[in-house]
């Protein structure tokens, strides 16, 4: 049985999810291998069980709880395959609340293709159970108290009002469109992780963990990859769990948690 927490199962994540219990765990933070656009060490013959990883993740998710889910979408014959909005309306289909849909826009160069605009962009799809439970939005910093005595705001009825908008003083929260540098020595110091084909920004797990949960809740990932939601779930003080389905990925993933659980916490169980 999967119980300890703290811990990344070499197993299919479907088979590992099963064992959890319902409602336990508080934020999901994951980007599944979608539209065969990587090719993944271990996962040869490997098929996204999407329908039943769905139904177990809102099953073990507790009320309140939020997954965030980072997808894109491959060309196939010429266009675009929209696997991205039929996962996002599925999981709205089984209970699950759009809450946000935010953009992970990528700071790089990518290859020019040959009749498109540069593609540099992924969805982070933000589901929930119900209202959110937590909600720490995260804030940006403004040179001063801003007001916009101009703006507006349409009613039902069509009519227009102005309203005195108070942008915050020295802040205001975040905007959903959220830019991060990637590549070699940006996503993350850790050398190793670059032997996986595909991690995500350690800034972009870190900015889920603190927005959606707190201190001491349960972070998983269900497709651990190079461990990047265990390495910030650690940081931040969270506990965490997580499936790789690849040997080779989970022993970077572990690698990299051994060197930070130096200043994480070790966790309670199920």
């Amino acid at each position: 049985m999967v119980k300890e927490l703290n811990q990344i199962y070499n197993m299919d994540c479907l088979d590992g999810m099963r064992e959890i219990g319902d409602k336990t765990v508080d934020l999901t933070v994951t980007s599944p291998p979608y539209d065969n656009l990587r090719e993944y060490k271990g996962y040869k013959g490997y098929s996204l069980d999407f329908v039943n990883l769905t139904h177990e993740l809102f099953r073990i998710t507790k009320v309140g709880g939020v997954v965030v889910w980072v997808v894109g979408d491959a060309i196939i014959d010429g266009s675009e395959s929209g696997t991205s909005f039929k996962q996002a309306l599925y999981f709205k289909e089984i209970g699950f609340n759009l809450h946000d849909t935010m953009i992970y826009q990528k700071n790089c160069y990518p290859f020019p293709p040959s009749n498109r605009y540069f593609g540099v962009f992924e969805y982070m799809f933000v589901f929930s159970k119900n209202t959110p439970k937590t909600t720490n939005l995260i804030r940006v910093k403004t040179k001063n108290k801003e007001f916009n005595p101009h703006s507006t705001n349409r009613q039902e009825n069509g009519n227009t009002i102005v309203q005195k908008y108070e942008c915050g003083k020295y802040s205001r929260i975040k905007d959903n469109i959220w830019k991060y540098d990637v590549g070699y020595n940006k996503s993350t110091k850790d050398e190793i992780a670059y032997d996986h084909p595909a991690t995500f920004p350690e800034q972009l797990a870190n900015d889920h963990i603190i927005s959606w949960s707190n201190k001491g809740d349960l972070v998983m990932d269900p497709f651990m990859g190079s461990g990047t939601t265990a390495k910030m779930a650690i940081i931040n003080e969270r506990n965490f769990i997580g499936f790789e389905i690849s040997k080779e990925y989970c022993d970077i993933a572990n690698t990299r948690i051994k060197n930070a659980q130096s200043q994480g916490k070790i966790g309670t169980w199920f």
